[in-house]
């Protein structure tokens, strides 16, 4: 007997809540920590957009009849607000967004902040509260709930009333299942780490007891907000060019180049269609299906357009790291190196790198790796990432004399308009070969930096303790020696051992100056 194969059709919503894990919502615990990640890297998105300096404040409180499963999440920020009319399409339909443009965002898909109500409707039942207010006079107050099956917003009651305070900003508050004690340890290193990423966000969380955690900032100063950018040849696919043709105003193939994709000018646009062998003065929407694809093909065998231009990123910066690794774990001695500017698979990347050593940093017996992408740390799956690749299989520790049980901390960055993770949960990035170059070289540099201050140092406590014993043993044998030459005065030997404590005050002298320049 055969089974009849049934058909249909299922909305993303719908899908998602069917595939939870691939979200990163797997457990209770997984579910809380990748909850508040989301919506904070949201409100940071939003502020740092704005050129706010973001005021962030999360809390967790166990209220719901005292169970421990369920727990009411409420996070606030002092961004630029979300408009009334989108509210409830923003926060009750999945897939719905502002980040679909080529430009460089924590969230890459739009879907883990409604990822996070969702998981809190189907394990609850309850509802999401939305407060918001754009320009200062109203505060708009919404209920939503999300129709899964259909992948809609549902407005169970909405207000608006005057904001007397002028605040603006976003408040989200819904109850979810979460497993807090098993989520708490990462939440934690969650929020510390990105601190040390953002050093101009205060950030604020209240934990279920009632326990305050604050993470203020140190600096007003802020990276400049990236920019949404054209798209390089080199990254373009036959669906892409298609959709470009589809909305093209242009009525030749060299204007259609010249409009469309960065950095291309007169020069390149005639010689590009002379190397794809394409009328110059074709319209573009007279292309057959069999032009698009020759013409996409062309667009990524031609080696004479310019790299993709980097300047619509936002990289931290060396100064801004290195604040925030100072701030959050004072270490004796830290160095940053930004790379410059490469590319993968026509989209722009950068790669900062710092290294830590002493101080704070906790004597683990390895070297600890914090990892990065666009400002978002990376807690899971540290041995699947190129940086993990990097330190601990292409680096040889011994070539830079660098012990690796030693008190030492790498922090690497990476920013681009699309980070090559490996699955939509956004917790490891792949070792794509320009992307482990960049990482690799920079590792190297600031290895070299460390090593050199780590010989200074070894170099000064052998001075020291050699000039140690002059100081202990000269006095007596100068006294010794004037008995048995029988002279009257002892040889001078005040010289010597200021030569001795000169050396080190300067060598501590000028590493102190380095670290108050910084």
């Amino acid at each position: 007997m055969s089974l009849k194969e049934v058909f249909q059709e299922i909305t993303p919503s719908d899908f998602f809540y069917r595939n939870r894990d691939i979200a990163g919502f797997t457990n209770p615990a997984r579910a809380l920590y990748s909850t508040v990640r989301e919506l904070v890297e949201n409100s940071l998105d939003a502020c740092e957009l704005s050129t706010i300096p973001p005021e962030i404040y999360i809390r967790i409180s166990n209220k719901m009849d005292e169970e421990e499963i369920f727990y009411q999440v409420r996070i606030e920020d002092n961004g630029p607000g979300v408009p009334p009319e989108i509210i409830p399409s923003a926060f009750g339909q999945i897939l719905f967004g502002s980040k679909y443009k080529l430009r460089q965002t924590r969230g890459t898909f739009g879907l883990g902040g409604k990822m996070a109500l969702l998981y809190g409707q189907i394990t609850t039942n309850g509802t999401t509260l939305v407060i918001s207010s754009v320009d200062g006079n109203e505060i708009y107050e919404y209920q939503l709930m999300i129709d899964i099956k259909n992948n809609k917003p549902i407005i169970l009651s909405k207000k608006n009333y005057s904001n007397k305070r002028k605040w603006h900003g976003t408040i989200l508050e819904f109850t979810t299942e979460a497993d807090y004690p098993r989520a708490a340890s990462k939440i934690i290193e969650y929020l510390k780490q990105t601190a040390i990423v953002v050093p101009y966000a205060n950030i604020t969380f209240v934990d279920p007891k009632g326990k305050l955690y604050k993470f203020t900032r140190v600096t007003t100063k802020m990276p400049k907000p990236p920019e949404e950018a054209r798209l390089h040849p080199h990254g373009v696919d036959v669906e892409t060019l298609r959709r470009l043709i589809e909305a093209t105003k242009t009525k030749t193939l060299h204007d259609f180049i010249k409009t469309h994709f960065q950095r291309v000018g007169d020069a390149t646009a005639n010689s590009f269609l002379k190397f794809a062998n394409i009328d110059l003065k074709k319209n573009p929407k007279q292309l057959s299906q069999e032009d698009i694809v020759k013409l996409t093909n062309a667009l990524k065998s031609f080696n004479e357009f310019l790299p993709p231009d980097a300047g619509c990123l936002s990289p931290i910066g060396e100064e801004l790291l290195k604040i925030g690794i100072k701030k959050e774990l004072n270490p004796e001695f830290v160095t940053v190196y930004q790379r410059k500017p490469s590319t993968y698979s026509g989209f722009p990347f950068i790669v900062e790198v710092g290294m830590a050593y002493g101080g704070g940093i906790p004597k683990t017996g390895k070297i600890e790796l914090y990892r990065f992408a666009n400002k978002i740390p990376l807690l899971f799956d540290e041995a699947s990432d190129v940086s993990w690749k990097v330190i601990n299989t292409l680096i040889d520790w011994r070539r830079y004399k660098i012990p690796q049980d030693a008190p030492i901390a790498i922090f690497i960055h990476i920013c681009s308009t699309k980070v090559p993770y490996k699955t939509v949960g956004k917790e490891f990035i792949a070792d794509r070969p320009e992307v482990e170059r960049e990482i690799l070289n920079a590792v190297r540099e600031v290895a070299r930096r460390l090593s050199l201050y780590l010989s200074k140092k070894r170099s000064i406590e052998r001075e020291k303790k050699r000039f140690g014993v002059f100081a202990k043993y000269l006095p007596k044998i100068a006294l010794f020696s004037t008995k048995l030459s029988e002279k009257k005065k002892e040889p001078e030997i005040k010289t010597l051992l200021k030569k001795a404590s000169k050396i080190e005050e300067e060598f501590w002298g000028s590493e102190e100056e380095k670290r108050e320049s910084a």
